[in-house]
């Protein structure tokens, strides 16, 4: 509160100094002053107190000094009232318009410095909105109080408010604002600091020459020539100084009588035609230096964008040019808009010499069986042709990869763009480990189920003596072991089983095609009551809901379904009837939400994720088999399509299953199935 006050007592001593001078070019008979600087330091008196916490005090301190200097130098005090109705009037304004037009501006609300031409001309704006208002009051009381008043009077008032304000208003929005922000010296180089000095020289001989010495000759608009070497050449402040300068030396020297505006016979029109001089050299000094500085400003900016894309350019360069995959862009002419050393690599370093496409077997291109591959079954080609190319094997044998190498390879055409971008990826140990896990598949099948087959077979035939020999201790004994050796068996079948499955849908390369899901999902539950029906247990009750077509592979997608749906029947309490019911919906991102719920016993609490890891089993004591790794295989399925698979509790009892895949390209056309469904 205290540096508040201080600050409100030093602008009014200011005030008081700057009403004085005024005051001391009053017209003869008017009590219109020529000249009147206090309505710049007014107006940056309360540019800089807007945010004080003593407010009132400021134009309770600018209508007593108002007042008592007015009436000090002569004006009557009915006069020196209506001064201090138009000189708040004025302030109030002007700062209500700067703030609605600039309110970025130091000053005006913001923080930003008097920067850019825009700012100029909404801080003019803002001055004649302001000394408009003081206008509309000052001189028609000038008139009703003392009679003698023109409409030059009124220009003078404006004029000469206006150009008070414009300069100070703007010398010290621009010191304010380093004031604030602390003033940030740099070297000036010599050079620089001759050119100062030698723009001060020029300055002050070319306005004696054109204002002091009486030759008759109206040199003072050339002047300007001075103002526009400082606006093009020099810092913005000091041409805000340099034109106040000037234009305080022009007023001073036509008051005195001196220079080609004293040529002029009235007094008004001498002094309206001084400040218009003084008004042209403020405008066109800061609006050239403002100017100048915007297009400094913006060549900086474009100069540091370009090295920012210059050096993103270099980095994304690097990346590509690292990368172990290959990766190139094709125009519609074919020829080559970028590819990477991997993608040269990855074919064996064959290329066309050309810098275009050449047909495949320059390349050495084949299908994965060993037939040529066609020019119409490229890559690029077929992305030309509106399609998505994904994961499409092809076989590369030339002289640069004479054992052959297989590359996984997807294209799709950029938006917007005549080109396509293709992706490279070296399979061929991929597609070694997935013919090795083919032979021990069938390793497994052949060494591991065959002895089983022939443990099933003897137990069989032990099953049939037993049943023929006399019911003894020693028969029930021999028959319970046997049907431990069945169950045991049999278990072990669904481990090597499940085994198999889980180790296909983890390793095995998908094959996604458009899938109608609806006939895939009638299948399955026309196979379940069919089992069902033949094991003489209810059949179960399926309710299937709108079911969107997905793009899958068909063979992993029925092992999901048909895992969850059996899930589904077999996690069912005694006595009661499954029911299931099987829904979609689109889910954003081109997937499909496809959702299981049933009736059955639920999921215990706390195990809703740790039911997908392998071989966890959520109710070993109930009497349900199972290896632990159905929902296993389900999650590796779903989430090698790109999608996710969540298991949440029923709110009607029992369980829901809910997975994401990727929704098909196109509408898929439907088989009818008869199916003991419900829809």
């Amino acid at each position: 509160m205290t540096g508040s006050l201080a600050r409100t007592m030093a602008w009014s001593a200011l005030c008081v100094l700057a009403t004085f001078a005024g005051r001391l070019t009053i017209m003869d008979g008017t009590s219109l002053s020529l000249v009147w600087p206090a309505a710049g330091v007014t107006v940056l008196w309360f540019s800089m107190q807007r945010r004080a916490r003593l407010r009132w005090a400021d134009p309770l301190m600018l209508a007593v000094i108002t007042l008592l200097v007015n009436v000090a130098t002569g004006a009557p005090p009915a006069l020196a009232l209506w001064f201090v109705v138009a000189n708040l009037t004025q302030v109030a304004v002007f700062l209500r318009v700067h703030a609605r037009v600039s309110p970025h501006l130091w000053g005006a609300g913001g923080d930003a410095p008097l920067a850019r031409s825009a700012d100029l001309w909404r801080l003019l704006f803002a001055t004649a909105a302001g000394t408009l208002a003081g206008a509309a009051i000052g001189p028609p009381a000038v008139w009703l109080i003392s009679g003698h008043v023109s409409w030059v009077d009124a220009a003078v008032w404006f004029t000469r408010n206006t150009v008070s304000i414009l300069l100070i208003a703007a010398v010290g929005l621009r010191i304010g604002h380093h004031w604030r922000d602390g003033w940030h010296t740099r070297r000036v180089p010599a050079l620089r600091l001759a050119e100062y000095g030698a723009l001060i020289v020029c300055s002050i001989s070319a306005y004696v020459v054109g204002f002091a010495v009486n030759h008759g000759l109206p040199l003072a608009f050339p002047l300007l020539a001075v103002t526009v070497w400082a606006a093009l050449r020099l810092h913005t402040t000091f041409v805000v100084l340099h034109d106040l300068c000037l234009g305080s030396l022009a007023v001073l020297f036509t008051l005195h009588g001196d220079g080609p505006f004293a040529m002029i016979e009235s007094f008004q029109a001498r002094a309206l035609v001084a400040q218009a001089f003084v008004g042209m050299v403020a405008i066109v000094g800061l609006s050239i230096a403002l100017g100048r500085d915007e297009r400094a400003e913006l060549l900086r900016q474009l100069t540091e964008t370009g090295r920012a894309a210059a050096a993103q350019a270099r980095l994304l360069t690097t990346i590509v040019d690292s990368m172990s995959d290959g990766l190139a862009v094709i125009r519609a002419d074919g020829s080559w808009a970028m590819r990477n050393p991997a993608s040269v690599a990855l074919l064996g370093g064959v290329t066309s010499g050309t810098g275009t496409i050449a047909e495949p077997g320059h390349y050495g291109l084949f299908h994965p069986d060993g037939t040529p591959l066609p020019a119409a079954d490229m890559a690029h080609t077929r992305a030309f042709a509106g399609e998505d190319v994904h994961n499409m094997e092809l076989l590369v044998r030339n002289s640069g990869v004479p054992d052959g190498r297989v590359v996984s390879v997807s294209a799709r055409r950029l938006q917007g763009d005549d080109g396509v971008v293709v992706v490279f990826h070296d399979v061929t140990a991929e597609r070694r480990q997935r013919d090795e896990l083919a032979s021990f598949a069938g390793v497994v099948a052949h060494d591991l189920l065959n002895p089983l087959t022939t443990i099933d077979g003897w137990a069989e035939n032990l099953d049939d003596t037993l049943r023929g020999m006399p019911d003894t201790a020693e028969q029930r004994d021999a028959t319970d072991s046997l049907s431990r050796i069945v169950r045991a068996s049999g278990r072990m079948r669904h481990l090597i089983n499940d085994l198999l499955a889980y180790t296909t849908t983890r390793n095995a390369v998908i094959a996604p095609v458009d899938v109608p899901l609806r006939d895939l999902v009638v299948d399955v539950t026309t196979a379940r009551a069919d089992l069902a029906a033949a094991g003489g247990t209810p059949a179960p009750l399926f309710a299937l809901g709108r079911l969107h077509d997905v793009h899958a592979d068909p063979v992993l997608l029925r092992q999901l379904v048909d895992n969850l749906i059996g899930n589904a029947v077999k996690y069912t309490a005694p006595g009661v009837v499954p029911r299931i019911e099987i829904g979609s919906a689109r889910a954003g991102g081109d997937l499909v939400r496809v959702e299981i719920t049933d009736n059955g016993i639920g999921i215990p609490a706390g195990q809703h994720e740790a039911i997908f890891n392998n071989f966890h089993r959520a109710h070993r004591s109930g009497g349900y088999a199972g290896t632990g790794l159905g929902l296993a295989i389900c999650k590796r399925i779903v989430e090698r399509h790109g999608g996710s698979i969540v298991a949440t509790d029923n709110p009607g009892g029992g369980s829901r299953f809910v997975f994401t895949l990727p929704e098909a390209a196109r509408r898929v056309t439907h088989h009818p199935v008869k199916a003991n469904v419900r829809s």
